[in-house]
């Protein structure tokens, strides 16, 4: 009896080495095949440049394919939503913007929990929102416009890229700010806001900096403000709202990469110190400035609290708004 509890605890004994042994090498190969980046936007857009230019760099590093994989929709709840639901063993990672944090407010029902779903890993690039007008508006500054808004009650209408977006809650901060009485007009992206920017039909709008960067620095659009307590290098003409004693108006977009939770520990770590090591390349972080980002890698631990910090804000932003996407 004793003799077959001594084989029975080393046969237990063995099982579990064997089980530990397996597992380790999965871990210590990563990655064994391609990976991928689910990208919850058309391919288009800043979103869409950086997630390429880690995705290049990543596919350098790691000696292994890594793709993108555009799933745009639902304000980005398609995509996270896929990301949500892929197995937690770093071959599927997930790079989202803002939306990541607004959308928990925003829509009453989303198919991801933050936290409980996903372990961020780190942020990869962020741009303050921006305020611009047509150059046919007889406002020079940020004052004048709103005399101009609140000369005309229920007349202007302002431009975002669609509700409930970053620009969106900057412009509904704006307004609040300054009581005034002003529509917003969503759109279905950047591209078709620009466009109905140059042609006036909208001759106020917010987006993001890159979205507005090219048409401000040729003279198509004029910059008022960026959501910044400082001037960004990629419009240094153009004043922050910390400049400018504009309380409460600051606020940025943010591209971060997120795991799912329950990761493997060591290949999280590896994808942070691949991703953040790739962040810090004079190239890399010179093509994110060219398009209006700063490139911002931090730790896992400090980008939790950055996404944690922002659904807060975000949230009483559209709260108080009364903003909803259902």
């Amino acid at each position: 009896m004793k003799s077959w509890s001594v084989a029975l605890a080393l046969s237990g004994a063995m099982m579990t080495v064997q089980i530990v042994s397996a597992a380790a090498p999965a871990e210590q190969a990563y990655p064994a095949r391609p990976v991928r980046i689910i990208l919850p936007f058309a391919p288009t857009g800043g979103s869409d440049v950086i997630a390429r230019i880690i995705a290049q760099k990543l596919s350098e590093s790691l000696s292994q394919t890594v793709v993108v994989d555009n799933r745009p929709g639902a304000g980005a709840n398609i995509g996270i939503g896929i990301a949500a639901k892929a197995p937690a063993d770093g071959y599927t990672i997930l790079l989202a913007s803002s939306a990541f944090t607004v959308n928990p407010t925003l829509y009453a029902k989303i198919p991801y929990e933050p936290f409980k779903d996903f372990q961020p890993l780190t942020c990869a690039g962020s741009s303050p929102n921006l305020m611009a007008i047509h150059p046919s508006l007889p406002a020079k500054n940020v004052n004048e416009l709103v005399a101009l808004v609140r000369s005309q009650p229920a007349k202007h209408s302002y431009s975002s890229p669609g509700a409930g977006t970053t620009p969106h809650l900057s412009g509904e901060m704006f307004r609040m700010i300054y009581k005034l009485d002003i529509k917003h007009v969503p759109y279905g992206g950047a591209g078709p806001q620009v466009q109905s920017m140059l042609g006036g039909q909208v001759p106020i709008g917010w987006a993001s900096v890159p979205s507005f960067a090219p048409q401000v620095k040729s003279g198509q659009l004029r910059g008022l403000i960026v959501t910044a307590d400082k001037r960004t290098p990629a419009l240094g003409d153009v004043p922050s709202a910390g400049e400018l004693g504009i309380k409460g108006l600051t606020g940025d977009t943010f591209q971060g990469i997120f795991a799912r939770a329950g990761t493997p520990k060591a290949i999280v770590s590896r994808l942070h110190a691949e991703i953040t090591k790739a962040l810090a390349l004079p190239d890399v972080r010179e093509r994110l400035t060219g398009i209006g980002f700063d490139a911002c890698s931090n730790s896992p631990e400090q980008f939790s609290a950055q996404v944690k910090s922002d659904i807060e804000r975000w949230g009483k932003v559209i709260r108080d708004a009364g903003i909803s996407a259902n």
